[in-house]
């Protein structure tokens, strides 16, 4: 038997290994030159007249611009360009250059010659480029120049979304040599070999492979092919083999189908277990191989049901996991391998099972991934928010589709092909208009053919069209019947009610739709990782918040049958960058922060997902914090502290002393934990297992309610006007706390009101507006409108004393963002504000406001020294001259 096996081994060792010189695809990332902006021809001929800087791909030309204070980001030209060498020998091979993706348009020449061009962002190519090569001079390379353009195109999807259209060459490109004879590499950029698995089941399986077969020499050609099926031990389990006759210069097609392959081993995301098949292609005569094809094979079978949701091999299966954006801080989308990978196990990590690989084709190492952890998966094309009714949309649009079904067929974890999100959030024309009538028939007529060209291209999978949570709408234009399966986009509890409208909506589709799967295809609330309070509110932006939408909805989607998953918006916050709120840019709705920093709601679903022992304190990265004692007598603060875990009961230590135990309930318990002035350890552990713990470190400032404490003498105090919440600045790791009235050998304002923007009941307070001048916008977002006073009574001495401003009123139009359904375009009032701040008694600002330091919308920070003597503290008083006094934070340190 041990013999066998060798025999086995070394037969496909020498099967494999025969064939490692005839295909050669090598990166060819390094080494580039970049220009941003426009060149005309004879730029590009004369070169040297232009500044080109070194660059390596990926790469994208949006890094910085996106995060900027400026609205707006580069959308336009960009070029490359680069030096090829070719090995002379592969003269009389075929020779391809292959890019995994590069945003939206893509012109490529080689020796002064247009070799093709493609349209999309998210979607591979390649063109065979022999007839361009010059292979005399090997030491004078080949040219080769790339034009990229993202300007905004009516003809090509997205035309607009909650997320940054990055420019650049953001993944890896590829230069492929191989016979003249080998399998179809200009199928779309596929791999020309499209694998199935016809028959499944836990007791015997089919696979069956169907292709092209490429025969670019000019004489005919007598092969065969043997494909073999390997299992985890390359042991081989099933072998095929027939020959073909190849005329000159053509494509012949071929298809393979197995005998029966007994009790196979099935692949689920419990156990993702893969089969290797490899095709080669031979020389019928001289026995020589002349190409190999390899994909993942796993056997895996699956349905949705309208009423039960999901089954995978048979079994009832609730799909859980996240979305994915493909951006990264300080990288753009330009990002390496690794780290989508990491996304994926980051899903898998928190017990996830599902990606929605939103809202575009991403990398292929994504589903890469996604086959060997074990994620299912679900791909779409970018139409986002609404379609242009041309035939040059329609063309591109189903381009696209058919682009990401062929270069990602051969993947088990895909399950679903979508389109179309949300493509009636932002429609055309007037609301009650003819014209808006009949765009809705356009774009049903659009999603119809998308999903027939879909069913087309791949009839072992499901169809999904995701939708805003407009039932109504939906259901009248016909994109409900269209789909296999409706997707919903829901936030209730955020832009839309109260958390208890998800099971009205839910029910409302379960009954008019009885027999339609849905998947709730986004759900997710803002998560500021530097704001926290004691008492959330809907739209605060705060982690707490965040913590109660989760909660919510993860009951739901657990708990009603008829609901076969979903996916949280978002895994990682993402740029977004037409975006205010309180981080300006960003999409905040990740459970993971922009640089992969876990947030609460991420240790919230390990708990409730993993099956293995996991224990969490939530908020660990906070490690700053600061609270107002109610009495001098007190030696702690009392915070609540939430821990996550799957284990019945944990035990809680802080200080080395125990807290004792509580039970967990739906994934987690909140303790009140006294926190000292300085360092405190806080462990946590299961009861009946204390190998299973965590633990954080969090140094707490206690303040005095008397500022002339001797037990803790003051050192120095933030504080944020007319706002609830805490903040902490991540650079200085300082908090900013609530503001609050004055009480007497204390601290606090005097009069006015916090100020709250008209015309979007949303925000509980001040502003979503970016700020500019500052990366702290929360600071700045909201203020005490008509503040008479400020004091702090402090003991005698030095201060230093900061005074924040912002004018919040522009007097601009203020144009409603799309993804906040309940926002409209709002005229302001200009601003007109004249006041002067006074400073124990001497004037400090004389006449301030709009006509000189006080712009609109930006920051302003005033800085003084204070020598505080006679017991009399410091008095801040604000003396209106022309319209209401502002203040949005003030900061009080002590110098000695």
């Amino acid at each position: 038997m041990i013999q066998k096996k060798i025999l086995l081994f070394l037969g496909l060792f020498c099967f494999i290994t025969g064939f490692s010189q005839e295909k050669i695809k090598q990166s060819i990332n390094s080494n580039w030159q970049f220009y941003k902006g426009k060149l005309s021809s004879a730029d590009l001929e004369n070169s040297k007249t232009v500044i080109w800087e070194d660059v390596n791909l990926p790469h994208s030309w949006n890094k910085l611009d996106v995060m900027d204070d400026q609205w707006g980001y580069y959308r336009g030209e960009g070029y490359y360009k680069k030096t090829l060498f070719v090995n002379p020998e592969w003269k009389s091979k075929s020779i391809y250059l292959y890019f995994e993706g590069s945003n939206q348009t893509t012109e490529v020449f080689i020796n002064g010659k247009k070799v093709g061009s493609h349209i999309g962002g998210y979607t591979a190519f390649g063109f065979p480029i022999n007839e361009f090569l010059q292979f005399e001079n090997p030491e004078k390379g080949n040219q080769i120049i790339v034009k990229v353009d993202n300007s905004y195109n009516e003809n090509i999807p997205p035309l607009d979304a909650d997320f940054t259209f990055y420019g650049g060459i953001y993944r890896d490109v590829y230069l492929i040599a191989s016979n003249e004879v080998h399998f179809d590499m200009t199928n779309r950029a596929s791999e020309g070999v499209f694998v199935t698995t016809p028959e499944v089941s836990s007791t015997s399986s089919k696979f069956k492979l169907e292709g092209n077969i490429e025969n670019n020499s000019k004489l005919s050609k007598e092969i065969i092919i043997i494909t073999k099926l390997l299992d985890k031990n390359n042991i081989e389990v099933s072998t095929l083999s027939f020959s073909l006759n190849l005329k000159p210069n053509s494509k012949t097609g071929f298809s393979q189908l197995s005998k029966p392959i007994q009790t196979p081993k099935l692949w689920s995301p419990d156990e993702p277990y893969l089969y290797k098949l490899v095709a080669v292609i031979s020389d019928k005569k001289t026995k020589e191989q002349l190409d190999l094809f390899s994909a993942p094979v796993g056997f895996r079978w699956f349905s949705f049901s309208g009423d039960k949701g999901f089954f995978l091999n048979g079994k009832p299966t609730k799909l859980i996991g996240a979305n994915r954006h493909q951006d990264y801080k300080d990288l753009a989308n330009a990002l390496p391998d690794a780290l989508a990978e990491k996304d994926m196990q980051l899903i898998k990590d928190m017990g996830g099972n599902f990606v929605r690989v939103a809202h575009y084709p991403q990398d292929p190492s994504v589903l890469e991934a996604c086959d060997r952890i074990g994620l299912l998966a679900m791909v779409e094309t970018p139409e986002v928010n609404r379609i242009t009714e041309t035939k040059a949309f329609e063309d591109n649009s189903i381009e696209m589709q058919r682009e990401m079904i062929r270069q990602n067929f051969n993947h088990p974890s895909v399950i679903v092909w979508a389109y179309m999100n949300e493509v009636l959030l932002r429609p055309r024309y007037d609301e009650k208009s003819a014209e808006r009538q009949t765009y809705y028939k356009n774009v049903a007529a659009l999603a119809q053919k998308l999903e027939n060209v879909t069913r087309e291209e791949d009839s072992t999978r499901y169809t999904m069209l995701p939708n805003h949570g407009n039932f109504d709408l939906y259901h009248s234009v016909g994109l409900t019947k269209i789909p296999m399966i409706v997707g919903w986009n829901l936030y209730y509890g955020w832009y839309d009610g109260v958390f208890s409208g998800l099971e009205t909506f839910l029910e409302k589709h379960h009954k008019l739709l009885p027999d339609k799967p849905l998947v709730i295809t986004e759900f997710g609330a803002d998560a500021d990782r530097r704001m926290r309070t004691d008492n959330p509110q809907k739209f605060d932006k705060t982690m707490d918040y965040a913590m109660l939408y989760h909660k919510h909805y993860l009951n739901a989607i657990e708990n009603i049958d008829y609901v076969a998953g979903g996916t949280i918006w978002n895994l990682v916050e993402f740029n977004s960058e037409g975006r205010a709120e309180s981080w300006p840019h960003m999409n905040n709705k990740g459970i993971i922060s922009w640089d992969r920093i876990p947030k609460d709601a991420y240790y919230f679903y390990q708990a409730r997902l993993l099956k293995k022992p996991v224990v969490s304190i939530g908020s660990k990265s906070w490690t700053n914090r600061s609270g107002v004692l109610s009495s001098e007598n007190e030696s702690v603060f009392y915070q609540d502290l939430e821990v996550f875990s799957n284990e019945k009961e944990i035990t809680l230590k802080i200080n080395g002393e125990s807290l004792g135990s509580q039970k967990i309930e739906e994934g987690s318990t909140i303790f009140k934990v006294p926190l000292k002035n300085g360092n405190n350890l806080v462990e946590v552990f299961s009861t009946s297992n204390e190998s299973v713990k965590d633990f954080a470190s969090i140094h707490f400032t206690l303040y005095a309610p008397n500022l002339n404490s001797t037990k803790y003498p003051f050192e120095n105090i933030r504080v944020n006007l007319g706002d609830q919440r805490q903040y902490t600045d991540e650079l200085t790791q300082q908090n900013w706390l609530p503001e609050k009235a004055y009480t007497k050998a204390s601290w606090g304002y005097v009069g006015g009101e916090a100020y709250k923007m008209p015309g979007n009941p949303l925000i509980p307070y001040g502003t979503n507006k970016l700020i500019k001048g500052t990366e702290n916008d929360p600071i700045y977002q909201t203020q005490r409108e008509g503040i008479e006073a400020f004091n702090f009574d402090v003991p005698d001495g030095k201060y230093e004393l900061t005074l924040y401003f912002a004018e919040l009123i522009s007097g601009n139009t203020r144009e409603a963002l799309a993804y906040n359904l309940t926002e409209k375009n709002q005229k302001e009032d200009k601003a007109f504000r004249v006041f002067d701040v006074l400073v124990n008694g001497q004037l400090f600002l004389e006449n301030f406001g709009n006509n000189n330091y006080l712009e609109p919308e930006k920051a302003v920070d005033i800085k003084t020294t204070i020598f505080v003597k006679d017991g009399k503290g410091i008095q801040v008083d604000f003396k209106p001259k022309t319209g209401k006094t502002i203040l949005n934070g003030i900061e009080l340190k002590r110098i000695f």
